[in-house]
């Protein structure tokens, strides 16, 4: 093998090392970004079910004296 070639097999290794952390990186965001999206989904019905509970109640007067 000459020096060229072996200088070319380099870049390429180099190359495809950066390629797979920038995938493995994207892979992360993009998994990260679909549990966020999920638990904002169950914070939203959550909160919606505590609203029309707060709405159905009988409303509780609180006297205050002063």
């Amino acid at each position: 093998m000459s020096v060229s070639t072996l200088l070319e097999a380099d870049v390429i290794s180099s190359l495809m090392l950066v390629c797979a952390v920038a995938a493995s990186l994207a892979l992360g965001v993009l998994l990260t970004y679909g549990i966020c999206q999920i638990m904002f989904r169950i914070f939203r019905m959550h909160a919606m079910a505590a609203a029309k509970e707060r709405v159905s109640s009988p409303a509780v007067h609180v006297a205050i004296e002063g």
